[in-house]
């Protein structure tokens, strides 16, 4: 099962925001999306998420087209985390974890729901501040709630195997190294239990540990896509980024001046 993205193009005013991008997101993989300020990343994410319609080309979640779901039915099968983390109204960090049960449309709380709350919190390292008001939280602890919110949102009881998708853009900003290093091994945990995973990172030495796929982007186009020690070369960097780029390649490093 997979996400599949065919010749997708985005303009705005005329300017081509994205230009013929093809690639997919496979069930049980972490794909990565990496490249400059500006080069369409953020705007890939929320056009195959559904929150912005292509110019051209089509988006098929398991060979359903994305313009034929509804927005209902996209909730169960996607979850997004987005880099805006703002709340205007004063909600406790508990009740927007919970918005990740309501965006799939359901009001009523069952017992293992309450259980996959609790669990979900303690995994991301939110469980000691769920009856805090979320606007007080420093920034890393709003990232973390998010991610907290979006893992709800595709909860599902034990032994459903659906298929899931989970598009995270930046959810290691404002993260000490701490929490970063366990956000992303419990994203690859959610790897293995079978969700397809597209990242936004802006760190490529952590894109190149935790990804099984890189897709590196530039002036919104896709300049290439595979196993991070096959894109991630000294050559390629160098050209995308417009740094001196040094890959060492045992263990896999990158050092850029």
């Amino acid at each position: 099962m997979s996400v599949e993205v065919k010749n997708l193009s985005w303009e705005v005013n005329s300017k081509k925001i994205l230009d013929d991008i093809s690639l997919s997101i496979s069930s049980g993989e972490i794909i990565t999306i990496l490249g400059p300020n500006g080069a369409g990343k953020s705007s890939f994410l929320k056009l195959i998420s559904g929150d912005l319609k292509c110019t051209e080309g089509q988006v098929y979640f398991d060979q359903s087209n994305l313009d034929d779901i509804s927005i209902q039915d996209r909730s169960f099968i996607r979850s997004v985390m987005s880099q805006s983390q703002d709340v205007v109204y004063d909600f406790s960090t508990r009740e927007i974890i919970e918005m990740g049960w309501l965006d799939r449309g359901i009001s009523s709380y069952s017992d293992d729901f309450k259980v996959a709350i609790d669990q979900i919190s303690e995994e991301c390292s939110v469980k000691n501040l769920l009856e805090q008001s979320f606007n007080t939280l420093s920034g890393g602890e709003k990232r973390r709630v998010h991610f907290a919110r979006t893992l709800v949102q595709l909860w599902r009881p034990s032994g459903s195997d659906d298929p899931r998708y989970m598009f995270l853009d930046e959810p290691t900003a404002n993260l000490d190294i701490l929490h970063e290093q366990k956000m992303m091994k419990l994203i690859q945990k959610k790897r293995d239990e079978g969700l397809g995973i597209l990242l936004i990172l802006h760190d490529l030495n952590l894109a190149a540990k935790y990804s099984d796929q890189v897709a590196l982007f530039n002036e919104g186009r896709l300049v290439d896509k595979g196993v991070p020690k096959t894109v991630l070369t000294e050559d390629t960097l160098s050209s995308v980024y417009g740094l001196k780029m040094n890959v060492e390649k045992n263990p896999f490093r990158i050092n850029y001046y």
